[in-house]
């Protein structure tokens, strides 16, 4: 794959034979992202478990304390008394049966995170097949099906994100902006990966964070430990 000269240029500032200090690699994607908007910083964990056995499963939600650095449109379902909250929470869009007939009829996805009370996932469940690959599918686990429809509302908008395993057993985030301070995206990295050793499940053997990569959207990445701090 052929890369442009500021890649190249980038490339040059990383040694790629080193795992860097987490402080030390955020500075480095920061030097490193250079193109002409600001970049998403994201981080890459392959983690030492099978996801194919339910008993590794990882996947969880955590509030970054700087955000992402990106609004998020939040879409809930809802009826009566949990609309009017989840309405005067600042969601983007609230209904019941006439959203999920919108997403399977017009296929209609311009919405970054599903809210669902309890009651209407028996609406919500029929869009399985569409939510579900996207990643957006409502899920106890993630605080996305709940009756505090307010506070997951708010919690999304202030920069709540969901970390799950893809099926190369990697965990893709994006942890801010390369316009964020140093210091900021430290705190948000330390709070993420707090989350995910935390997340740790009982049957896991062996190493259990494989690699840990750092890199801006268009940028190189850059290895660190993995450890908080």
């Amino acid at each position: 794959m052929k890369r442009g000269k500021k890649y190249r240029e980038a490339m040059k500032l990383v040694d790629r034979t080193k795992i860097y200090e987490p402080m030390e690699a955020l500075e480095l994607v920061k030097k490193t992202g250079t193109a002409n908007f600001d970049e998403t910083v994201e981080i890459h964990v392959r983690l030492g478990v099978d996801s194919r056995h339910a008993d590794q499963q990882v996947r969880g939600a955590v509030v970054l304390p700087h955000g992402t650095g990106r609004s998020r449109r939040v879409l809930v379902f809802a009826k009566g008394a949990k609309a009017e909250e989840a309405e005067a929470a600042g969601a983007d869009f609230v209904g019941a049966e006439d959203l999920a007939d919108k997403i399977q009829k017009e296929n209609w996805l311009d919405f970054d995170v599903v809210i669902a009370t309890p009651d209407m996932m028996s609406v919500v469940g029929r869009l399985g097949r569409i939510l579900g690959p996207k990643g957006l599918m409502p899920n106890p686990k993630s605080g996305t099906v709940t009756m505090d429809v307010g506070q997951a509302v708010e919690d999304s908008k202030g920069g709540k994100i969901e970390y799950r395993l893809d099926k190369q057993n990697i965990i893709h985030c994006p942890i801010g902006k390369v316009s964020f301070s140093k210091e900021q995206l430290l705190d948000n990295y330390n709070t993420l990966m707090g989350a995910i050793l935390k997340a740790r499940p009982a049957a896991a053997k062996g190493q259990y964070v494989k690699r840990c990569t750092l890199a801006a959207t268009m940028g190189p990445g850059v290895r660190t430990t993995g450890r908080v701090g």
